[in-house]
């Protein structure tokens, strides 16, 4: 008998649309490949939907999901990949693919990722936190990113290159988050590895992905088909293993599980953290799976590995 999957989209953030998209195209490989598929949607209010029906509370959802052999919380950003729906899967008694509560609360968390890739020997760019209380006394004096500090999809980032910039960026991050990260400029290329973490301990690094871009990666360029992606990307063997040795222990330090992305900046002086994605986008057209085709593993047959590796069917 095949198994019983829930694919979880949707989400109450600013990545909603894009939860959507995922889930959507995980359901229907899942489906195809002949899995029993459950599709669930989180909406914007926070109400849960089965299927193409009308909503249904929080009780009726979570029902739903313990009949279910594994889940897929294919939602991004806060309360989805922050640990939040491992956290109910945990409490309900569902196995689900990726990363724990802890890996994916601390991942989201871009302060606290800088913090333990400090730890572990790996670069981060020069930053500080602020929040509504020490916002006022932050002066700009070079070029600096702005970013909400947890959120994803390039969602209220910003680079401020002049005074005048700095606080309608910061309005824009602090309308999705407490707190706000204020990091120097990296020069250097965009390149994005992905961990898939196998149930013996075993790690495999996808072909690197380059993404070249003329200015800032933000959300219309990641989804509006204006950025450049090279898979692989063209590095040398020690850059290579870098950026993977890198990948590797960022992967490791956070505790996560099945699939994540984490992207750097390759500088002159090595590679440089810039987030880790325990969740990231995962239409057939997206970066991981793109990565992971270059290496041979399909779309199919990278969603029902990461499902067969939890059920152990």
């Amino acid at each position: 008998m095949s198994a019983r999957v829930a694919v979880i989209g949707g989400g109450q953030n600013c990545e909603h649309e894009v939860s959507l998209a995922s889930a959507a195209a995980v359901a229907d490989a899942l489906a195809t490949a002949g899995y029993a598929v459950v599709r669930l949607t989180i909406d914007t209010d926070g109400g849960w939907r089965i299927g193409s029906g009308c909503p249904v509370d929080l009780a009726d959802a979570v029902r739903e999901l313990r009949t279910c052999d594994v889940v897929v919380p294919a939602v991004h950003g806060p309360r989805g990949e922050d640990g939040t729906l491992a956290a109910l899967c945990d409490v309900a008694g569902v196995r689900y693919v990726g990363s724990g509560v802890r890996a994916g609360a601390l991942a989201m968390d871009k302060w606290a990722t800088k913090l333990i890739a400090a730890d572990i020997g790996i670069a981060t760019a020069p930053g500080v936190l602020l929040t509504a209380a020490t916002a006022a006394a932050y002066r700009w004096t070079h070029p600096v990113v702005v970013k909400p500090v947890a959120a994803g999809s390039s969602q209220g980032v910003a680079l401020v290159t002049s005074p005048d910039d700095l606080a309608p960026a910061l309005d824009a991050a602090f309308a999705l988050d407490d707190r706000v990260l204020v990091e120097d400029v990296v020069t250097g290329r965009e390149i994005d590895l992905a961990v898939l973490g196998r149930p013996d301990g075993s790690r495999e690094v996808a072909p690197s992905l380059e993404i070249v871009v003329d200015g800032l990666f933000d959300y219309t360029t990641k989804y509006g088909g204006a950025a450049d992606l090279r898979i692989p990307a063209a590095l040398t063997d020690p850059e290579r293993k870098a950026l993977e040795d890198a990948a590797v222990a960022m992967f490791d330090a956070l505790g996560c599980g099945g699939v994540a992305r984490v992207d750097f900046f390759l500088t002159a002086e090595g590679p440089v953290l810039n987030e880790v994605n325990t969740m990231p986008g995962f239409t057939e057209q997206s970066q991981v799976p793109k990565m992971f085709a270059a290496a041979g593993l399909s779309y199919p047959r990278l969603l029902d590995l990461l499902v067969r590796d939890v059920t152990r069917f």
